[in-house]
């Protein structure tokens, strides 16, 4: 996590949740992070291929030149992005995951704004973790944001983040599994191609296995 936004924003929600894999939305206090609100926004999924933004701060509308409020968060993306973040958006709901998505913004003159964007997961309580917390906020602030409108998106980077070092599904009995989640590049995602972190020993063959649609490396921390 690169920018002072989404470190404080995580930081925020990892507090709430406590031991549990998400906190519900009714924690959410705004009052608590009023200078976030302007790059944060809430999305609301019916499954990974039907997300739309719930709410949406004021500085992300601007970018845009619109506003958010209703509109599918999928929407402006190329099909091999859309697929990735469907992936993403299942591991976030039904496994509890982060994530940390670097994106590119494209207007019709084509200039670019490099983004950091944060997906968290929230829960509404009867009803699961239906609801995501994000934020999005550039890297950069050029003189044309908020004058000519980020009409597509793309991904320059995609980073899943499990809070307890596990995913949620794995429960108490796979304590001893440490999945590593590496870096992912656009192209990358859709093959699920594992690029261990640096200063990571070399796993012998077979020493992953997939569970749901993870891999999961045996081995704690080193």
């Amino acid at each position: 996590m690169k920018h002072g936004v989404t470190q404080t924003l995580y930081s925020y929600w990892d507090s709430l949740r406590g031991a549990r894999p998400a906190p519900n939305r009714s924690e959410i206090d705004p009052g608590e992070i009023r200078g976030l609100l302007g790059d944060t926004f809430i999305l609301e999924t019916n499954g990974p291929s039907d997300v739309r933004y719930r709410l949406a701060g004021t500085r992300l509308c601007s970018a845009h030149c619109r506003e958010l409020k209703g509109r599918n968060f999928l929407r402006g993306w190329d099909t091999k992005d859309r697929e990735a973040l469907e992936s993403l958006i299942a591991a976030i709901t039904e496994d509890g995951a982060a994530a940390v998505v670097g994106i590119n913004g494209h207007t019709e003159r084509e200039q670019e704004l490099q983004m950091e964007m944060l997906l968290v997961p929230l829960n509404v309580p009867g009803e699961g973790r239906i609801r995501i917390l994000g934020s999005a906020v550039p890297m950069d602030k050029p003189y044309w944001i908020g004058l000519h409108p980020v009409l597509r998106q793309s991904i320059s980077s995609l980073r899943l983040v499990w809070p307890d070092e596990r995913p949620y599904f794995t429960g108490a009995s796979h304590s001893n599994i440490n999945p590593i989640m590496p870096r992912f590049t656009a192209e990358d995602m859709p093959m699920r191609t594992p690029v261990l972190p640096q200063g990571a020993a070399v796993l012998p063959h077979g020493a992953e296995r997939q569970v749901g649609h993870l891999t999961v490396y045996s081995g704690g921390k080193s």
